[in-house]
């Protein structure tokens, strides 16, 4: 009797909780990870109703509700997503750390910190997740996955012969690999430790073990791609560009028990690049070249042999030879490469290069000094001032890949001729998707297109670059806009960074082998993202395995699902997770600066 009772109470307190949810009609969105003192703070105000924005709020202190600062200096917005009506509430000039928590009318915020420690640890954070995606050994899994990589496919001299390539990162939930995003995901951690060393710690030793090595775990991490790099580029002309095809996509298993066959016992293929179209079946890809893939390797490449020459300099020395080489194979082989389909006709549609080639250019500039490289990087990225997604209501998958041109920022930073025209080019791509979202509330002016997140993480990451590089501050709001979206202040109330904040909202279903058979949290992964209403109507393959508790959110506009089943919204990425390396520890560094003066009130 006390079971059946029990579970009696269980059923009302749930119908309550549904009937108090569904009568709530406005909600205040905010970053839970919290604010910086010195920070744009702002949160977001919507409603499900017709009626008037919020025009006032309090900030008021979580322990003891004493109002500690308010303001109607409030943005109103008309629709949006599923809301009706929206306000921006700007509580900047409050500067005070504590817990708090925002009311405006009777409708109140999540509580948040304000404290300049919110950052602190974060980017090594998301570390955990770079771990358990690993291939070859696995610390995550204390277990090795496709030791017998790979055989070689599409290879002048015939295909089947075994090379190795074990070791990466898998892509995502499946267990294939690109030379695409692995290069960018470790050339981003890289990038983020050239930037930020400080914000690093050593917990961990090269395999991913717990144990310091006295090398930091980011480096550790960028190493463990470098290494795979260099399997897939065994020879100065010989580059591969993928490990295994769809073949893959056939269900939930643990990468340690993948029993997949491509008709070689465990082989996996290995697709050479050749810079024509390719495809295992049916489609093709739509390759012109080899310069996209060639660039990604010099670059990372070169900026391994930058920062590991303390640690290991024979092997740093490599790199640089190695660096030389395939930019030099990108020269003589100018176009896209691409990935390549196999029995679905999917494939990452990466459509430009001159960027890849003008990163790889200026960083074989810092490590030889040869003025011709700075002047090949210059022309480079002049042929494409603005990557084209920047503006653009959509594109293809990975079209305009990477999100953010690095190469840009670099060149930048030579004189102040470049420091015109480079981060002018910079500032141009920014006022395209401000342009875009300044008429919504969460000023969102990023195409819900897949892994519309990682476009997210490039675009607050070229904020903070151009911000550092001019000391101008227009884009400032926007920065924090797109930080905050990550962190909670969206449509849907949720952080899309696993674990954090810890005890905040943040996906629990992730489409994941590893959580949804072993139910392993996925610390530090970066889901996809929402996507237009548009694109996951038309997805195959997507049933919902649990009711939508966001339901009242999803719009014709765009839906997230927290959800098993969701791969287009909630299937975390391994190079969207590295990409949030630098802008994680730039945060943990602004919050190390001392707190400006501000007024307390503003009525």
């Amino acid at each position: 009797m006390g079971i059946i009772r029990n579970c009696w109470l269980l059923l009302i307190f749930l119908l309550f909780m549904t009937k108090s949810a569904a009568a709530q009609n406005s909600w205040i969105r905010i970053n839970q990870i919290g604010y910086l003192p010195n920070a744009t703070k702002v949160a977001v105000w919507v409603s499900k109703e017709d009626n008037n924005p919020a025009k006032r709020f309090e900030l008021r202190e979580a322990r003891t509700n004493k109002i500690v600062f308010k303001s109607n200096k409030t943005e109103k917005f008309d629709a949006y997503a599923a809301f009706k009506k929206g306000s921006r509430l700007d509580f900047s000039k409050f500067n005070q750390e504590g817990e708090y928590y925002l009311q405006s009318g009777s409708t109140k915020s999540p509580v948040f910190r304000i404290n300049a420690a919110v950052y602190d640890n974060t980017a090594d954070h998301i570390l955990q997740y770079m771990r358990q995606q690993r291939c070859g050994y696995n610390p995550f899994l204390q277990d090795s996955c496709h030791t017998q990589d790979g055989f070689r496919v599409f290879h002048p001299s015939g295909d089947s012969a075994h090379i190795n390539t074990v070791g990466g990162w898998h892509d995502a939930t499946d267990y294939l690999q690109y030379v695409t995003t692995s290069a960018n995901a470790t050339f981003q951690m890289l990038f983020a430790y050239e930037h930020h060393p400080e914000a690093f710690g050593d917990d961990f030793d090269a395999n991913g073990n717990p144990g310091k090595n006295n090398i930091p775990d980011i480096l550790d991490e960028a190493k463990w791609g470098l290494d795979w790099l260099l399997r897939m580029n065994p020879a100065k002309t010989e580059m591969y560009n993928q490990l295994a095809d769809d073949r893959d996509h056939v269900g939930y298993r643990l990468p340690n028990h993948d029993k997949v066959s491509y008709g070689k016992g465990l082989e996996r293929p290995v697709y050479f690049a050749t810079g024509k179209p390719q495809g295992s079946f049916a489609y093709k890809n739509r390759a012109t070249g080899i310069a996209y893939t060639a660039g990604k390797y010099a670059s990372a490449y070169s900026l391994g042999a930058q920062l590991l020459a303390k640690y290991y300099p024979n092997y740093a020395q490599n790199l640089e030879i190695k660096a030389q080489e395939a930019y030099a194979h990108g020269l003589a082989n100018p176009g896209v490469c691409q990935t390549a389909p196999g029995r679905a006709p999917y494939f990452y549609e990466e459509d430009n290069w001159v960027d890849d080639m003008e990163l790889a250019a200026i960083q074989l500039s810092k490590i030889t000094n040869r003025p011709e490289y700075l002047e090949q990087a210059r022309r480079f990225g002049q042929q494409e001032p603005v990557t084209p997604w920047m503006g653009a209501d959509t594109a293809r998958h990975y079209q305009w890949y990477p999100f953010l041109n690095l190469g840009h920022y670099y060149l930048a930073t030579q004189s102040e001729a470049d420091k015109q025209i480079f981060a002018g080019y910079l500032k141009k791509g920014l006022e395209g998707v401000y342009n875009r979202g300044k008429h919504n509330p969460f000023l969102m002016g990023v195409p819900f297109i897949w892994c519309s997140n990682n476009l997210v993480t490039a675009l607050v990451t070229q904020c903070y670059l151009y911000r550092q590089l001019t000391q101008d501050n227009q884009f400032a709001a926007m920065e924090a806009s797109l930080r905050d979206w990550l962190f909670g202040c969206n449509p849907w109330g949720t952080s899309m960074i696993i674990g954090l904040p810890d005890k905040g909202i943040y996906p629990k279903a992730p489409h994941s082998s590893l959580t949804k058979l072993n139910g392993y949290v996925l610390n530090g992964g970066l889901v996809d993202g929402p996507v237009y209403g548009s694109i996951y109507n038309n997805l195959k393959g997507i049933a919902l395995e649990e009711p939508d508790e966001f339901s009242p959110f999803q719009s014709r506009l765009v839906v997230y699902h927290d959800d098993f089943g969701d791969y287009s919204t909630n299937e975390p990425t391994m190079d969207g997770t590295a990409s949030l390396s630098f802008y994680l520890s730039a945060m943990q560094k602004e919050g190390q600066q001392p707190v400006l003066k501000k007024s307390k009130k503003k009525k």
